[in-house]
């Protein structure tokens, strides 16, 4: 791992009526719109899906190199996130995340160890970690 801070560079550029153009060096651009909830086409990401996703992108990633070191076998993961979008005052922000995290592993008696570390990727996500919203995992561990 590269030494503190790491900066991330991303640019954005549209017209009066195009979708939003996010480029970042490197990597395919992604076309961005408003979601339907307020008014757009709901045929692209939007910032409030690409934050989202980026908590569940980010669970992931920090469970796989957490299962790694501590040299759990597992199959896959899947992780669903919602995000609550609501009015405090005058304000409009995200003011909670739910994390449903199901993991697939074969030895049973791995599922303690399997559902602590499940644990402790929600607690190390620095995505989750950088929101003010609270983060809420609920933790599934099934058996093939």
């Amino acid at each position: 791992m590269q030494s503190f801070p790491h900066y991330y560079r991303v640019s954005s550029k549209a017209d009066e009526e195009s979708t939003v153009c996010l480029s970042s060096e490197g990597v395919p651009d992604i076309e961005s719109a408003p979601p339907v909830e307020f008014g757009g086409p709901g045929d692209k990401w939007s910032p409030e899906a690409l934050l989202v996703s980026a908590i569940a992108d980010c669970f992931i990633l920090s469970f796989r190199a957490i299962a790694r070191a501590s040299k759990l076998d597992w199959q896959s993961i899947n992780c669903e996130v919602e995000g609550v979008l609501d009015k405090e005052g005058r304000v409009i922000k995200f003011t909670s995340f739910n994390v449903k995290a199901s993991l697939l592993i074969q030895d049973a008696q791995n599922t303690d160890q399997a559902k602590r570390l499940l644990e402790k990727a929600e607690q190390v996500c620095l995505i989750s970690n950088s929101l003010s919203g609270p983060v809420h995992l609920e933790a599934q561990v099934h058996c093939s």
